[in-house]
């Protein structure tokens, strides 16, 4: 089974990076729903600016980790290496 492209290997090996990305998920949601900061729209949008930059980076970077993990693999079997 092929998810996103992934391996059940490689999704295992990129589970560093989608549990902090489901911990930023659970705040941009939480901050939404329960302003913790007032609804002052200069540090509301700051701080959802900061959050959803940071899970947009982390998710591309988890995603070209991925593609770089399957790349290594499909090469290490290539010239016939276990591992």
């Amino acid at each position: 089974m092929a998810l996103f492209g992934f391996e059940k290997d490689t999704l295992l090996d990129l589970t560093v990076n989608i549990i902090p990305l489901g911990i930023l998920f659970f705040f941009i949601v939480a901050f939404a729903v329960f302003p913790a900061f007032g609804t002052d729209p200069v540090f509301s949008g700051l701080q959802f600016a900061l959050i959803i930059s940071m899970f947009l980076l982390l998710a591309v970077l988890t995603y070209y980790a991925g593609k770089a993990v399957e790349n290594a693999e499909k090469e290490n079997d290539e010239l016939g290496h276990e591992g």
